[in-house]
This record gives structure tokens, C-alpha cells and sequence, in this order.
């Protein structure tokens, strides 16, 4: 009887790579080794003189912790500049923090109890709001670093640094000068909460339930009017039925735009007529509750023009003008008309000549103007309207209407429009916009991933208004322009911008809040219209969206390590009518040139159910407690998994099941590492000509995954990626190649052939997928990689090149004869599960296999394989039938429905090896090792 403990035999698996991940302590101290060691400077040190690929971070605003959407947005970022750094180029990423606007300054106001913001001392203010915003990007730049994220976090574009604050400056001051901005009063949005312009991307629409009213204005008798129909108006009082839902702007009406082409009736009742597109007429006798009305004429909306009717309750005229955007979808098919409140209604006003009414100041209240609501909100002053129209017998018809309606972005208040004088960007001056939409359609010129980007970008261009520049706030780059003190002639010459930016880039823009306008001003300078010498300055500061809108020029251009214009911008789908588009208007006025050739836009983050986020609904998802929970890598692998073209969900289930996906890839690894333990890749590696079958078919199918997943990587489509190495690792790996290879890894002869070869295709694949997972999983690849020694030159595979192109190692009819191996073997499986549910086996080493070929080309098939008991992993598999009864026996029917063979599994006979646990009938036979099988003798024999 042998004494050889056979245990002490076996090729145990030597591993310090442990399956409990414990990413949530063990990644922080991964972070604290990159600092020390100086990884960032490392990988840019590498990247000198390389090709480069900018990302250029969109800024997030520096005010609160980070949300999951931010999570999103920088993962997926870090993602791309971690693979193009690994592809070779050098791909310096500069985060960036929009610190200027209203969200501060209503924290501050809070935070500080003011109520009036009249008192406030803006110099003070302003120091305040730097202090605040630095505190919050201190905060989250920790956030986004525990996330993985790499970059030159020490040196971030801030839009309140001096220096960006200048470059704020030259580049309005070159727009100025060149045409495109202007001053004009016309109607903006408005948040009287806020006091405050807003642009259209600081809007957000909501319901919002409103009075929709039904409203007569009576035609001024004694005019001509359209033939054939004027002999009716001579003899009867006559009416224009208007339709609005903001019975607030009524005070404003100047006229009544109608459609040219629609057709419009005149109906008589009550011994009055009435005029309302007929489409509409019998929705409009039901609300004005009329029984009987006689139509007496049609006519189309145009030859109603320039009828002059009276203003139902102020002293003025109104008329009649067309305008092709009305509608006979609802209403009355006539659209009151206040110039002072709308922006279609001013433009028709431009049309035809009409004054711009507004008599609502910058609290949203009504004015002197329309003294009967004086003081009062517009928003809640509907009711006093509504009853001097019916006390004038005006009213037709009241209702509440539920609507979409724009609400201001940070109060979530409604926002009215106003007519105000502002500073505006002319979008059509030099023709802008078309050059604009021929940059954004022509795919030479910029690409939109995804396509429908690119139409959602055009649709917004070709409606959009010119941009309101100002805003009347404490916080934010100041509009700067000068004011003749006498005539109140505008001025800003290259001579005044080159004394700003000096002054500004000392002592940052707050310096025009406290020094007088000589500070700024060349020696001598005079008005150019009247010769005065006394100036005033503007009050009103910069929409924050033109800060962060010329970050092309005060980032990229201003930084030789990075350029203008960059590789990529990557933001949300909301920055269509936001950043993207106030960049490429900025860009394209300044130079005439995109400032990137590629936007990707990802989706918004929703619960399970698909609801947006709120801390109402307590449904949101912190980014800080996942980490905690799971780690950063988890939160990683689920960004990986979305499809970010829509908006992408995410919950604790969600997490869970990512946390499932990722033990099942950390566990390939752990597999690999404890199996390659002392395999020496230079010296213990075996050619690839050399390899043994399953590990050439095991390797070509990695560099195959490589292949894809480049594609992947450079066509940005990283759930494929995902799914793509998942894949791999459950169904390629772990069910079938690391599930076979366990025999020949644990029990053979310990340098043998087969043992080597198989840990050679090991080596190679762990160190391709450590690769190509390496900018989604940073942490858990860099704790593989420093397990044990993959190239020794390499001390961080974030250091490491990709891995390269070999097709030598990729035989591919060898890997398609593989891939129908895994086919048949999973029939096999099936019987063999099929044995084991009876209770009549219990491992499959237990089984013998018998395989009768029905087919000669499938016999031809199953001869390319020469360890057929291996590969399924049973005991013996032969190609006589049983003669012993039971076991199953099934037909395995091919591709072509044909019968390709007979496949009969039963218990194996012989006895157990103690060692391989395999089932052999010439165990026994030697009397040195009568326990074990002839090839486990071999292997101890060295």
C-alpha cells in the first residue's frame, strides 16, 4: 500500500487575489497609493508627444454633492479618456466647475436672511459666493475621485477664476464688436421670484393649471370692410372672439393675429355677429353656452386684416393682423396679441409696427399702468381681469386648463415674459443660425452619437430666439459696457477690453463692483456721439450659460496641453438647448469653426419604475452610499451595462444584480491567478503553434473578444462591451474552458506540456481581459494586476498599453469547430443532468459516454477532438453502446435536422481514483499506487 498523501501531490491554486471583493474599504486605499505613487503624472508623462484626444469636461455646478446623474456623466467619461490613454494617445483631462449664478446666490440669500436683496453689499456678496463655491468643489471633487475618476484634479477650469473671468470678457467684447450682441427691449422669461432673465435652457416645463378664457373685442364700426359682408356690420354691433390662457397679458393687447389661409365664419346671435374660425365654431358655442347661431358668411382670415377693433377695457385700439403659427386645433382660431409678453407676439409686432406694452416690473407685479391690479402679481391677477370683462359683458367663457408650462429651473416658480431692455446675441446677424445648422447637418463636420441628436439640436436652433445675455444678479462675470453718463451711448472698444482683462486678471471681475469707471477706461476717452468724459457702468452680469459657453476658448485654447478645438464634448440630453448649443454659437461667432467634432449625449437617471428622481418621491440613488454599500466599481459596472441613448435605470436591485455580474467576472480572475501561480511567462510559456487544442481555441476566442470590444470602445457602445466580457467570462470561461481545464491544473505532472499550455492561455487572457476592463473597472483590474507580475515594466495597468493586434493567434475554423463542441457538450450536459435528477449519479466523472455517429462528417467532427472524457468531464467516452440496461440515450439532431448521432450516458465502471476522482477500471493495477489511475502515476512520477 502507497504512503503518498496524494493531497500533498495536487497543483493547489496559489492566490492572494481573494473572491470577497471588499471594494468599499479596499478602494480608498487604492487611492491613497495612486496619489502617493503619482499615477496621474506617471500616464502623463507616457502620453508626451502623443496624438491627442481631448474630452472637454462639461462643468457641473459647484454647489450641493453629487448626484447619480453626475455619477453617470464622469464615469462615462473617465471611461473613454482611461481606454484612448491605454490606445496610445494622450488624453489630459481638465475637470471643470461653473461657479458663477442664481443657485449660490439663493443658498447665500438663505443662508445669510436676506430677504431684500436691496441691501445687499455686493463686494461683500461676492466674496461670500467664491467661498461658497470653493467649499462645494471641494466636496465634490473628493466625490468624483472616490469614483475612479483620473484627471488633473489640483488644476481645474473654474469659470470664477480670474483668468477664465478675463477670456469671459474677450470674448464678448470680440462678439460686441463684431455685431452679434446688441441691446433691445422685447420680451424675455422671466422669474419674478429670482428677479431674474432667463435663458431657455434655465427653463423647465411642468404642468400648471391656468384660466382659459373666451374674451369679445368689438370692431369698430364705420370701417370698410370686406366685400359682401359689410352690409351685415352696418346694421349690428360686431365681435372678434379671442382665446388666451394667461388673462393677465390682456392689459398688453395691442392686436388679433388670424390665420390667412384658415376660414373664418360670421355668425349672428343675440342679435350681435360674432367671427371665429369655423373649425372651431361649435366648440366655441358650447362653452359660450348659445343655443342658436345663424352663420352668415366665410371668409379667409386674410381679408380680415387691418380691421381695427376696440381694447374691451383699456382706452386703445386693437387690430387685426395674420400671422401663419395660429392654430385651429383649439381656441378660437383669433390670438391676442401683447407684444410685451410673448415672443411670436413681438415678432408679429415687429411685423407690423407695434408698440411694445409691458406694465409689469421685476417683482412680477403689475405697474401704475393698469391701476386697477397695481401691485398685485400678474400670476394671481387674473381674477380681477376676468371680472372687469364681465362686468363689461366681455366674457364669454371661463375654465381652469391644465397645461405645460415653463417654471424657472431653480425656484420652480412659473416664469411670466416680460418686456424689458436687455443685452441679446443677434443668432441670425452674419447669418449665424444657417451657419450653425450647416455645421450641425453635415457629418464632416460634427458627428451627434446618438443620431437623433443631431435632429434634436436642429429642431431647438431653428426655433430659438436671440440669446438674452443679461441678468440682474450679484454673482457672475459683469456686462461690459460703458454708458455716456449724457447722451447714454454704449461703449466697448478693444482699448477698454485690453484695461478690463489687465484689471480682472489681477483682481478678478469683482473689481468692477468697486472701482470707478477710469479704472477701466483709456487716458482721456471720450463719448464718440456727444464728447463727454462721464461714464457709468453696466450693473447687469452674464448669463452663466455664455461663462461656461466660451470654455472652448478661456480652457482649450489657453491650454497647450489640451487645444481647440477638442476631440469630444459628452453631456446629457439636456445640453441641446443648453451647453452644446452656447458653445457651437460662440465657437462658430468667434471663429467660425465647431468647437468639437463629436457630441455623445447620454439619457437621464430614473428609478426601476422609470420616474424621475426627486427628493419629494424619495426615490433618488447617492452615489455616496453606494460606494459605501457596494463600491465604486459596482457603480461603474452598471454604468457600463446602460444603454445611456435613453434615459437608464438604476436602484438597490439593480446594484444587486450588477454586484452579481461582478463576482462572477472578479471570480475569472481569481480562478486565473490562482492557477498561474507559478507559471513564468518567459520562460514557461509555450508557443502558440504548440498549444493544445482547447487552449488555442480558449485563446483565439479571447483575441476575438478583444477585437469587438475595441470596436465597442471606439464606437462608444459600452453596454456592449459589457455584455460582450460577461458573456465571456460565464459562458466561454467559467461553464466550459476553466470547467474543463480544473483536471489537467490540479493533477497533472506540475511543468508538464499540457499543464504549461494551459496556464500559458491563461496568462495571456487574464492579462487582455485586465486590460480591456481596466477603464471600468480601474480598482478591481489594478488589484489584479499588482497580484502578481503581468509585465514587469508596467507597474499599473492603467499605465499599460492595449493589448495588440495578433491575428496569427486567431485560427478561426479551429475556433468554429470549438464553438460547435460547446454546442454538443451542452446536449451532453443535459443528459448527464438528466442521470443526476434520477439520484442515479452524482458528479459527472461518475458518467461514461457512449457516441454513436449517424453521420460520417460528424464522426469526421468528433475526431478532431482527442479528449472527449475531458472535455465533458466524465470518466470514459466511447463509441460502443452500452451493453449494460438503464442510463439515458437521446438523438442529437444537427443544424440540417439530420440525426448526426446517438449519445447514451451511464454510471462508469471501474473504481474511483483518489486523486483525479475519475472512474477507471485499471485502478488498482500498480501495486505502488493502487488508489490511483495510470495518469495521476504518471503526473507524481514526474
Amino acid at each position: 500500500m502507497s504512503s503518498v498523501n496524494y493531497k500533498d501531490t495536487l497543483n493547489l491554486p496559489e492566490n492572494n487575489f481573494p473572491m470577497k471583493a471588499s471594494l468599499a474599504t479596499r478602494e480608498p486605499e487604492r487611492l491613497k497609493t495612486w496619489q502617493k505613487d503619482g499615477l496621474y503624472e506617471t500616464i502623463r508623462a507616457k502620453a508626451e508627444g502623443k496624438e491627442k484626444f481631448i474630452l472637454h469636461d462639461g462643468p457641473p455646478y459647484a454647489n450641493g454633492n453629487i448626484h447619480i446623474g453626475h455619477a453617470l456623466n464622469k464615469i462615462l467619461k473617465d471611461i473613454i479618456v482611461k481606454y484612448k490613454t491605454m490606445r496610445g494617445f494622450d488624453s489630459h483631462y481638465v475637470p471643470g466647475w461653473d461657479c458663477h449664478g442664481l443657485p449660490i446666490e439663493h443658498s447665500l440669500f438663505k443662508e445669510m436672511g436676506i430677504t431684500d436683496k436691496a441691501q445687499v453689499d455686493q463686494v461683500k456678496f461676492r466674496k461670500k459666493a467664491r467661498k461658497y463655491a470653493e467649499k462645494f468643489i471641494g466636496i465634490q471633487r473628493e466625490e468624483f475621485k472616490r469614483l475612479g475618476i483620473f484627471g488633473d484634479w489640483d488644476n481645474p477650469y473654474l469659470t470664477m477664476n480670474p483668468q477664465y473671468q478675463a477670456t469671459i470678457v474677450e470674448c464678448f467684447s470680440q462678439l460686441y464688436q463684431d455685431g452679434y450682441v446688441y441691446k433691445g427691449e422685447k420680451p424675455i422669461h422671466w422669474c419674478h421670484d429670482c428677479e431674474t432673465a432667463l435663458a431657455e435652457a434655465e427653463l423647465e416645463y411642468a404642468d400648471k393649471t391656468s384660466d382659459s378664457v373666451i374674451v369679445r373685442f368689438k370692431i369698430k364700426p364705420g370701417q370698410t370692410l370686406p366685400h359682401g359682408v359689410q352690409h351685415y356690420f352696418e346694421k349690428k354691433e360686431a365681435y372678434i372672439l379671442i382665446w388666451t390662457t394667461t388673462p393677465w397679458t390682456l392689459p398688453a393687447n395691442v392686436a388679433i393675429a388670424l390665420h390667412p389661409d384658415l376660414e373664418y365664419g360670421i355668425y349672428e346671435h343675440d342679435n350681435a355677429l360674432y367671427v371665429c374660425a369655423t373649425a372651431l365654431r361649435d366648440a366655441v358655442v358650447a362653452k359660450a353656452g348659445w343655443e342658436k347661431t345663424a352663420i352668415l358668411a366665410t371668409l379667409k382670415g386674410k381679408e380680415f386684416e387691418n380691421i381695427v377693433c376696440r381694447h374691451p377695457f383699456v382706452d386703445r385700439d386693437s387690430q387685426v393682423v395674420l400671422a401663419s403659427y395660429v392654430s385651429s386645433v383649439d381656441g378660437t382660431g383669433c390670438v391676442h396679441i401683447a407684444p410685451g409678453h410673448g415672443q411670436e407676439d413681438y415678432q408679429v409686432g415687429l411685423e407690423y409696427h407695434l408698440p411694445v406694452i409691458s406694465p409689469v416690473d421685476e417683482k412680477g407685479q403689475f405697474t401704475d399702468e393698469f391701476p386697477p391690479a397695481a401691485g398685485k402679481k400678474v400670476l394671481h391677477s387674473n381674477k380681477i381681469v376676468m371680472e372687469i370683462l364681465s362686468e363689461g359683458g366681455n366674457l364669454l367663457h371661463h375654465e381652469k386648463i391644465q397645461h405645460s408650462y415653463p417654471h424657472c429651473w431653480r425656484c420652480k416658480s412659473p416664469v411670466i415674459f416680460r418686456a424689458t431692455k436687455q443685452w441679446f446675441l443677434n443668432v441670425d446677424h452674419k447669418d449665424l443660425r444657417k451657419r450653425l445648422t450647416e455645421i450641425i447637418d453635415n457629418e464632416a463636420k460634427t458627428r451627434w452619437i446618438p443620431e437623433w441628436g443631431k435632429n434634436r439640436i436642429l429642431g431647438m436652433l431653428a426655433d430659438r430666439p436671440d440669446w438674452c445675455l443679461s441678468r440682474q444678479r450679484y454673482w457672475g462675470v459683469p456686462i461690459p459696457i460703458f454708458y455716456c453718463a449724457k447722451c447714454g451711448k454704449d461703449h466697448l472698444t478693444p482699448a477698454i477690453t485690453e484695461k478690463i482683462v489687465q484689471v480682472f486678471t489681477q483682481e478678478s471681475a469683482d473689481a468692477w463692483f468697486y472701482r470707478e469707471p477710469s479704472a477701466f477706461l483709456p487716458e482721456g476717452f471720450a463719448c464718440s456721439a456727444c464728447g463727454a468724459t462721464e461714464f457709468t457702468q453696466e450693473t447687469d452680469i452674464l448669463d452663466v450659460w455664455f461663462d461656461s459657453g466660451v470654455s472652448h476658448q478661456a480652457v482649450l485654447a489657453k491650454n497647450d496641453a489640451l487645444g481647440y478645438p477638442c476631440a469630444l464634448y459628452l453631456e446629457g440630453s439636456d445640453q441641446h438647448r443648453g451647453w452644446f448649443q452656447t458653445s457651437l454659437i460662440t465657437s462658430v461667432g468667434l471663429h467660425d469653426r465647431p468647437p468639437f467634432p463629436t457630441v455623445l449625449t447620454h439619457g437621464f437617471t430614473v428609478d426601476a419604475q422609470g420616474k424621475k428622481m426627486s427628493k419629494s418621491m424619495m426615490n433618488g440613488v447617492s452615489p455616496r452610499e453606494v460606494t459605501q454599500k457596494y463600491g465604486a466599481d459596482i457603480l461603474r459596472l452598471w454604468v457600463s451595462s446602460c444603454d445611456y441613448s435613453q434615459d437608464v435605470r438604476i436602484s438597490d436591485d439593480i446594484l444587486k444584480q450588477m454586484a452579481d455580474a461582478y463576482r462572477k467576472i472578479r471570480n475569472t480572475f481569481k480562478y486565473i491567478l490562482g492557477n498561474i501561480g507559478d507559471f513564468d511567462h518567459k520562460k514557461d510559456a509555450v508557443p502558440f503553434e504548440k498549444l493544445d487544442a482547447i487552449d488555442k481555441w480558449a485563446l483565439g476566442e479571447c483575441m476575438l473578444l478583444v477585437e469587438k470590444v475595441t470596436v465597442a470602445y471606439d464606437e462608444y457602445k459600452f453596454h456592449h462591451i459589457y455584455r460582450l466580457v460577461y458573456t465571456f467570462c460565464v459562458k466561454e470561461m467559467s461553464s466550459f474552458y476553466l470547467d474543463v481545464l480544473k483536471d489537467r491544473l490540479y493533477t497533472a505532472r506540475r511543468d508538464g506540456h499540457l499543464r504549461r499550455s494551459s496556464q500559458t492561455a491563461l496568462f495571456f487572457i487574464l492579462r487582455n481581459l485586465v486590460k480591456v476592463l481596466a477603464p471600468i473597472l480601474p480598482f478591481t483590474c489594478e488589484e489584479a494586476w499588482k497580484t502578481r507580475t503581468i509585465e514587469t515594466k508596467t507597474t499599473s495597468v492603467h499605465a499599460a498599453d492595449w493589448p495588440g493586434d495578433y491575428p496569427e493567434l486567431v485560427d478561426r475554423d479551429h475556433i468554429e469547430q470549438w464553438r460547435r463542441m460547446y454546442a454538443f457538450r451542452e446536449f451532453v450536459n443535459g443528459l448527464i443532468e438528466k442521470e443526476r435528477e434520477k439520484g442515479v449519479i452524482g458528479s459527472s466523472l461518475e458518467v461514461s459516454v457512449s457516441i454513436t455517429a449517424c453521420d460520417p462528417s460528424f464522426a469526421s467532427f468528433l475526431s478532431y477532438f482527442p479528449n472527449l472524457d475531458a472535455i465533458f468531464i466524465v470518466s470514459q467516452v466511447t463509441d460502443k453502446a452500452a451493453t449494460a440496461a438503464g442510463g439515458t440515450t437521446e438523438t442529437y439532431t444537427g443544424e440540417d435536422g439530420k440525426a448526426w448521432c446517438t449519445v447514451q450516458v451511464y454510471p462508469a465502471a471501474g473504481k474511483k481514483c483518489e486523486r483525479c476522482w475519475i472512474i477507471s477500471e485499471q485502478v488498482g493495477e500498480n501495486s505502488a499506487h493502487p488508489v490511483i489511475c495510470p495518469k495521476c502515476i504518471a503526473a507524481i512520477a514526474g
